[in-house]
């Protein structure tokens, strides 16, 4: 743990930095703002690290960075006003306005960014997901295939199979697949590739199950892929892949080099492999460094790209550093062409009328997240407030922008072309919206959605207490439109400023 001092002079030279930068906004130069303004500038010295003291800016404590960030919050706000009211007061004319604030607003954007990187480091080393290792996995239960009759065992290929699988993944593994599925039968197809064409080039309806033991974060065009093997796959066929997921593959590289030098790597592992492919401007560049390969992969990302694909996940298991997946062919792949992939995403909501409408928000979720509402509902059920709970799709940062509300600007959109208001139900999903009673939904699509939903009046915890928060909504608004809403918005901004309501 950083001492006190340490972060005393951390502060100061973040201090300096912020002073710094203020100072290029100004025709003088730095030089000329110590020669003559030295005493004010300890004033503003003391001023900023006096609150810093009383406030704890100095001590982190704890492995949130929210409650450190408000400290910092709170007590740049208080030098700002003692500075501030030292100039209207005593020295009109010492700083100008652009040097005070911009040196505050400089510095405190410094200190969330630099304390904000070390909360992540610190962080680094709890992993989310199951860590790597060699224990025994579970035994799975064996997807039910619409096979007609048994196919006989060949002995000489059984060898064969184990010694593969053994040779390139170990015993544990294949006493997984063991037990999934039948790895013994000529209907089962079992591969190691990352290239569509070894997969097209199979005939189409005879097998039943196709198995690669190749990683899903090497091929390129994952989807397409997927959507391959969907083609060639029987009726109810199975599908097994396995993939390294983003939690685990931190765990490797923080454990494959030594300290300093593996949080190195991991920040420009995070920059290329993460940040990078999220947008139009820097994908190209992305493919081009790495060809698509060893790409990162959330576990959401990849059941996500499963279901989109066609596929319904029976069973997951990690074993030995990665996450195997057991799936099966329910319907043709959806061939989406509108992933939610970067930073602003649309997602498919049900407006007014019953019809479609593409919300725009900021993206909180891992990529493809939306087509796992089904199979989070039904491994997790709901929590109080109407979210699902335990919700492995929401990112680290998504869960941040909700509780500040930064991911629904983007809505604001859908609000200029008519398809929200202010003040009304939230807009809902169509797996969401097939929770509600008939007579509710259809109350519902009578009217617009809106961006402040009766929730933040009522405050319900359960899904019948929201059902009913709407139908007491709606029948208001059916009454008396205007003064309806114009209530509920101020009923919803005092309840949300004075009393923490919060949706997540």
């Amino acid at each position: 743990m950083f001492s006190r001092f340490f972060l005393l002079l951390l502060d100061l030279l973040l201090f300096f930095l912020g002073f710094c930068l203020s100072i290029s906004f100004k025709p003088s130069g730095l030089s000329y703002y110590i020669d003559n303004y030295s005493v004010p500038l300890l004033v503003f010295v003391f001023a900023w690290v006096l609150p810093s003291i009383v406030s704890g800016k100095y001590v982190l404590k704890g492995s949130s960075f929210a409650p450190f960030a408000k400290r910092i919050l709170l007590s740049n706000f208080i030098t700002l006003a003692i500075v501030t009211s030292i100039m209207f007061f005593l020295y009109s004319y010492t700083f100008s306005r652009i040097v005070v604030l911009g040196t505050v607003g400089f510095a405190t954007l410094l200190e969330l960014i630099t304390y904000g990187m070390w909360f992540f480091v610190k962080q680094s080393y709890e992993i989310k997901e199951m860590p790597v290792s060699s224990r025994k996995p579970k035994r799975p239960r064996r997807v039910p295939q619409q096979i007609t009759e048994e196919e006989s065992v060949d002995f000489a290929r059984r060898r064969v199979i184990r010694q593969n699988i053994v040779r390139e993944l170990g015993l544990d593994v294949y006493a997984y697949l063991s037990e999934a599925i039948n790895l013994n039968v000529a209907s089962t197809l079992i591969v190691s590739t990352i290239t569509r064409f070894n997969i097209d080039s199979q005939p189409t309806g005879v097998y039943n199950t196709i198995v690669n033991i190749k990683r899903v974060n090497d091929i390129r065009w994952i989807n397409k892929f997927f959507e391959s093997v969907n083609q060639k796959l029987s009726a109810g066929g199975v599908y097994v892949c396995m993939a390294e997921t983003k939690e685990l593959r931190k765990q490797r590289i923080l454990h494959k080099f030594p300290p300093v030098l593996n949080f190195i790597y991991y920040g420009f592992d995070f920059i290329i492999k993460r940040v990078l492919p999220k947008f139009k401007l820097t994908k190209k560049l992305y493919f081009i460094l790495t060809r698509g390969e060893n790409r990162v992969l959330s576990r959401a990302e990849l059941l996500g790209r499963l279901y989109s694909c066609g596929f319904e996940v029976h069973n997951e298991e990690y074993i030995g550093g990665y996450l195997y997946v057991v799936c099966q062919k329910i319907k043709e792949p959806a061939y989406d062409l509108e992933p939610t992939y970067g930073p602003i995403i649309k997602l498919r909501r049900i407006g007014k009328g019953g019809k479609e409408i593409k919300i725009y928000k900021m993206r909180t979720m891992h990529p493809y997240a939306e087509y796992l509402q089904e199979y989070v509902y039904q491994q997790h059920d709901l929590k109080d407030g109407g979210k699902f709970k335990h919700d492995f799709r929401v990112t680290t940062l998504g869960r941040i922008m909700r509780r500040l509300w930064i991911d629904e600007l983007p809505s604001i959109i859908n609000l200029i072309k008519g398809e929200l208001k202010i003040v009304g139900v939230r807009p809902l999903s169509h797996q969401y919206f097939g929770l509600y009673t008939k007579e509710l939904q259809e109350k519902r699509v009578k009217y617009r959605p809106g961006l402040v939903p009766p929730f933040y009046v009522d405050n319900p915890k359960t899904l019948d207490e929201i059902m009913a928060s709407e139908h007491q909504y709606l029948d208001a608004h059916a009454k008396n439109p205007l003064l309806t809403d114009m209530r509920y918005f101020f009923k919803a901004f005092y309840n949300i400023i004075f009393k923490k309501y919060r949706s997540s």
